[in-house]
C-alpha cells in the first residue's frame, strides 16, 4: 500500500514495531517498504491472504501528487505482466500493457531503477525480505543488525520468488571469461559494470563505478538485450554493497 504522508501509516497497520518509526523519519519518502501487521480493512486481495500488509511512501514528486489527491491508501503492484523485467519508463509500460490500461501517469524514467528495500518484524527482529533502492547499510546504521529472510513456500513480500525479473532470453550470471567459452558460436550480450568484453553487444551500467548509476540502468538494459538479435545474456557479479546487493538479487532472480 502507499500512502501520501506518514500518519497514514496507521489507515492500514494496526501496530508498528520497535524501530518502524525511526525508519519512516530516516528514509520515507524513499524506496523502502516496511511489512507491517494489516488492519482488518485491508483487503485480503492486496496481501495475498497473508496477515501483513506492505506499506510505503514514494519520493517521486508525481505519486505523491497523486496520492494526496485520493481519499485512501492506494494498492499498486508492478506494471507488468507477472515474473518479467520491471519497467522503468513510462514507455516500457506501454509497450507491454498498452491498451490493457486506460492511462499512463509519465513522470520521466525512475531515478532509483530498482524496486524498494522490504524490511518486516519477525520474532522480535529486523527481517530483510529484499534488497533494494535503500541501501543495508544505511537501515542497520539506523536500527541496527538486519537478519535475512529464509526461503518460504508462500513468500512473505514481493520479489521472493527465486524466478522473477526475467527476461525471455537465458540469463547467466559469474565470470564473463570464464563462461564465454562455453557459449562458442553464440551471440553473446554481456552485462558489465565498468569493463569492456570482446562480445556481440556489451554494455556497461556505470563507465566510471557507480554503483547507484548501475541500479538505475539495469532492468533497461536486461529489456534492451532482451530484444536484440543476442542468444544469451551474460552479467557480472557486482560489489556485495550499498546498491550492488540489490543489483546481484535481481540477478540472479532473472537466472533462476
Amino acid at each position: 500500500m502507499h500512502v501520501g504522508e506518514r500518519d497514514s501509516v496507521h489507515r492500514v497497520a494496526r501496530e508498528l514495531p520497535p524501530g518502524a518509526e525511526a525508519l519512516m523519519e530516516a528514509f520515507w519518502p524513499g524506496p523502502l517498504t516496511l511489512v507491517l501487521p494489516k488492519r482488518m480493512e485491508v483487503p485480503g486481495i492486496v496481501t495475498s491472504g497473508l496477515d501483513t500488509v506492505g506499506v510505503r511512501m514514494p519520493a517521486h514528486p508525481l505519486t505523491l501528487e497523486l496520492l494526496c489527491a485520493i481519499e485512501f491508501p492506494l494498492a499498486a503492484p508492478s506494471a507488468n505482466p507477472f515474473g518479467y523485467v520491471s519497467p522503468t519508463s513510462a514507455q516500457h509500460v506501454a509497450d507491454q500493457l498498452g491498451d490493457r490500461i486506460p492511462y499512463i501517469l509519465d513522470g520521466g524514467p525512475c531515478a532509483v531503477g530498482v524496486e524498494s528495500t522490504i524490511v518486516g518484524w519477525e520474532h522480535d527482529r529486523w527481517i530483510l525480505y529484499r534488497p533494494g533502492g535503500t541501501a543495508l547499510e544505511a537501515i542497520e546504521a539506523v536500527i541496527g543488525s538486519v537478519s535475512l529472510a529464509v526461503k518460504q513456500v508462500l513468500p512473505a513480500a514481493p520479489g521472493m520468488l527465486e524466478s522473477h525479473y526475467a527476461p525471455r532470453k537465458p540469463v547467466q550470471v559469474g565470470e564473463v571469461c570464464e563462461l564465454l567459452p562455453q557459449l562458442q558460436g553464440k551471440r553473446i550480450g554481456v552485462i558489465a559494470f565498468q569493463m569492456e568484453y570482446p562480445v556481440h553487444r556489451c554494455i556497461r551500467l556505470s563507465p566510471s563505478g557507480d554503483l547507484n548509476e548501475a541500479a538505475r540502468t539495469l532492468f533497461s538494459v536486461l529489456r534492451e538485450l532482451d530484444s536484440s538479435d543476442c542468444d544469451v545474456i551474460l552479467a557480472e557479479r557486482f560489489p556485495e554493497e550499498g546498491l550492488g546487493r540489490a543489483i546481484n538479487d535481481r540477478l540472479r532472480r532473472a537466472a533462476s
